[in-house]
């Protein structure tokens, strides 16, 4: 094994190479999936705080609530936050749904799924890994080993790998939409990758990406035109580019 990739041993006695997910990837799908499970924790902590707050009769405070109720909102929410991870991983084997958002899944040193003790083993070490604040044991742990292992990986035997499958569904898809639209390929990659970032960009900067895309496709329409175009206007002639391969003109 080399330090950017895994070296699996094949059936066919050819070696298969998975890439190693860096820690950008890594902390990319950490993030996501933290704000999953602390939204679902508290969807849930809420929703049994209101149910008791509808039924008794004199709304109780946090302080006064009865121990057992207390406990019916606080147990089932921290699993929520603390089995988040070994169980999805387990049933999505070795993703979650960051994982899956960031491209990357979790394999064994030969290429495996991981079973439930290495996930288990691996995510109750999260706890030395989040040391002191901000994982930083995992991460300097990361960029100190060859194979970007964290604590609970070198544990459980596993390494955080490029998903090739979500790789490849997603060479496909951006190939179908290059035939359906008559685009390049780097133009249906680059369309496709704004429109999805399009939420989380700032209003000024995608919009400026967006009509720099449009003056060099659509070359029919002026620079005033595209000017007044609004941001949903942007978007929607974006999508009609992957769509049909044409723009309606305004």
């Amino acid at each position: 094994m080399d330090h950017e990739q895994l070296r699996v041993p094949g059936p066919s006695g050819v070696d298969v190479m998975l890439d190693i997910a860096g820690v950008g990837s890594r902390s990319y799908a950490f993030m996501i999936d933290w704000q999953n499970r602390v939204l679902l924790a508290l969807a849930w902590f809420s929703g049994a705080w209101l149910l008791v707050t509808w039924l008794a009769a004199t709304p109780p405070s946090l302080t006064a609530m009865p121990r057992s109720t207390l406990m019916l909102a606080v147990i089932p929410a921290a699993a929520i936050y603390l089995l988040y991870h070994p169980v999805l991983e387990l049933l999505m084997r070795g993703r979650t749904p960051g994982k899956r958002r960031a491209g990357v899944r979790i394999v064994t040193r030969n290429g495996d799924t991981p079973g439930s003790g290495a996930l288990l083993l691996r995510n109750v070490l999260r706890l030395v890994d989040c040391l002191p604040v901000f994982y930083v044991v995992g991460l300097a742990s990361c960029f100190l080993t060859r194979q970007r292992l964290r604590i609970g990986d070198l544990a459980a035997g596993t390494v955080l790998v490029l998903d090739a499958d979500a790789a490849a569904r997603s060479r496909v898809h951006l190939g179908s939409l290059a035939t359906q639209s008559g685009l390049a390929p780097a133009q249906v990659e680059l369309i496709h990758d704004v429109l999805e970032r399009w939420p989380a960009l700032d209003a000024g900067k995608r919009a400026e990406l967006a009509r720099s895309i449009l003056a060099r496709i659509d070359t029919a329409t002026t620079a005033s035109q595209l000017a007044a175009l609004s941001d949903a206007e942007l978007a929607r002639r974006l999508r009609e580019l992957l769509a049909r391969g044409r723009i309606d003109r305004p």
